[in-house]
């Protein structure tokens, strides 16, 4: 939770930084669905589903982090889980940076007012039994717990790619889309195993 009241606590000090731009272009306005201001959603050329999907995926992302972080502090875990959790938190962390820099730069707010429920989120209770499990039972909590994760990730990704505008949130969209299916198809194939 470390990581995500900073991540906030940053993308919340950018969101007063003006663009220096002009947004007042006649026929600019695509009719963004942001109050917060004249043509806000539009200078920096993403729409609402742009800064929903990073304002969503930011702690998505987190969890899936420190799920990793909990993983990857146990002694008896499969080495194979361990490498994956490793590889989860290489990749992930970096993509919170970009989409928090994403929100600072279009001008949006962090918080998630308005959003639904993000999809594959593991409860406190289960977040509470994987961090008290041990070896192969945490690997099994783990991946199982994961897999939804993921599966929830891929649905906001193809939310996102049916959905929103900006190209650099397109290509992550899609990029979480083919790397997150094959590290489900991974770990169902891991838990087979344990």
């Amino acid at each position: 939770m470390t990581t995500f009241t900073v991540a906030t606590a940053i993308a919340l000090a950018g969101c007063s930084a003006g663009t220096g731009g002009d947004s007042s272009m006649p026929g600019m306005n695509h009719g963004s669905a942001s109050p917060s201001g004249p043509a806000a959603g539009t200078a920096g050329g993403h729409n609402a589903a742009d800064a929903g999907f990073a304002r969503m995926m930011i702690p998505h992302h987190a969890q899936a982090v420190q799920m990793s972080d909990v993983v990857l502090a146990k002694k008896g875990v499969p080495a194979q889980v361990t490498a994956l959790a490793g590889r989860i938190k290489a990749a992930q962390g970096p993509e919170i940076e970009k989409m928090e820099g994403w929100l600072k730069e279009w001008n949006e707010p962090a918080g998630m007012s308005g959003e639904h429920a993000m999809d594959g989120m593991v409860d406190n209770e289960d977040l509470k039994k994987l961090e008290a499990a041990q070896g192969r039972e945490a690997a099994r909590l783990f991946l199982t717990h994961m897999i939804a994760h993921h599966q929830g990730a891929v649905a906001m990704a193809q939310k996102e790619g049916a959905e929103g505008e900006n190209a650099d949130a397109l290509k992550l969209g899609k990029d979480i889309v083919t790397a997150q299916e094959a590290e489900i198809k991974e770990m169902q194939e891991l838990l087979g195993t344990l």
